[in-house]
């Protein structure tokens, strides 16, 4: 049986100076969760995502996954700071506390936010402030659990507004 669980966000978003769009999540999986980074999990298709967009190589490591971020001006965070969960289910998030966007916002231009997936846009939508959300695109979950969705669409569809 899956544990439920109270989590506070284990992740410092990634950002420079420099990142120009932001990337949300929801809430890191139990998988991220035990890799220590965003978008752990093996069958997340984030990272294949990301560097089929950019033409690059899958990236490997923590150091790797942030530099192919930094290198493309791109911020990851989650809208949910802490919460209780069942697993990974986003489904189930209970009691969720936003996440503060504020110094990734002073610190960049951003210009675009992008919400990788739906749980992750209505989270940020219902807790921040109108002129983030007003930037906010939402866009298929890179989730595989979001099946409908190859890595070759989502790729094309991510890239739309990856390489604006």
């Amino acid at each position: 049986m899956t544990e439920t669980v109270h989590i506070i966000h284990p992740f410092e978003p990634v950002y420079d100076s420099e990142s120009q769009i932001l990337i949300v999540g929801s809430l890191p999986s139990v998988k991220s969760r035990e890799t220590g980074f965003y978008y752990g999990h093996p069958q997340n298709r984030f990272w294949k995502m990301l560097s089929a967009v950019f033409r690059e190589s899958v990236p490997n490591t923590i150091e790797e996954k942030k530099l192919l971020l930094h290198r493309h001006r791109l911020a990851v965070y989650d809208s949910v700071s802490e919460c209780t969960v069942t697993g990974s289910s986003d489904s189930s998030i209970r009691d969720a506390v936003p996440s503060d966007f504020s110094r990734i916002m002073s610190c960049c231009n951003i210009t675009r936010i992008l919400a990788n997936g739906k749980t992750a846009a209505g989270y940020f939508l219902r807790f921040q402030k109108e002129e983030y959300c007003s930037l906010l695109k939402t866009l298929p979950s890179t989730s595989a659990a979001n099946a409908s969705y190859s890595l070759e669409r989502l790729a094309e569809i991510w890239g739309r507004e990856l390489l604006l």
